[in-house]
């Protein structure tokens, strides 16, 4: 190939970004939604607006999320024992941002394994930058199946002393 035709090469496309946004108030996910903006970074959002704890799970089984934003202050099933489900069922779960009811609550978030915190209400410039730090290192989630066994390099295990002696 020569040097003009790789200058005439169309970029790549980016992948989109996977988000599921939970809560069972409208409101609440139409503020999170402005907040947070059609694009991160380069890439396009897909959202996943869900109001149930069995559609949060579904969802989330599927794999192809690279975030999910749960309302912790959801009625009925409320987004930090999903988040604690989440974290404990699935082999590869995406980073959670919670959403909890008043700041001296983000404590709770440490419970539930949830990577970030924010408080209702829901300030569009903290959202942002919670969504932004949470996606901030480039890479793209997606795993085809979130309860894959491959091991990874953190899965290794090293002796710390040569058992042959």
């Amino acid at each position: 190939m020569s040097d003009r035709s790789r200058t005439h090469q169309k970029a790549l496309p980016l992948t989109d970004v996977g988000i599921l946004l939970y809560s069972d108030d409208r409101n609440t996910r139409e503020s999170v939604r402005f907040a947070v903006g059609p694009r991160v970074g380069d890439r396009d959002i897909r959202w996943t607006e869900v109001a149930t704890h069995a559609a949060v799970v579904s969802e989330a089984e599927k794999g192809g999320l690279d975030l999910l934003i749960l309302d912790g202050e959801a009625a009925k099933s409320g987004g930090m024992g999903i988040c604690k489900q989440l974290k404990n069922e699935l082999r590869r779960c995406p980073p959670v941002l919670l959403i909890v009811g008043r700041r001296d609550d983000a404590w709770l978030a440490t419970w539930s394994e949830a990577d970030g915190a924010i408080s209702h209400p829901i300030d569009p410039f903290e959202m942002k930058v919670a969504v932004d730090d949470l996606l901030s290192d480039g890479a793209i989630y997606h795993p085809a199946n979130p309860f894959e066994t491959k091991a990874s390099a953190d899965d290794v295990s090293v002796p710390l002393e040569d058992s042959t002696k």
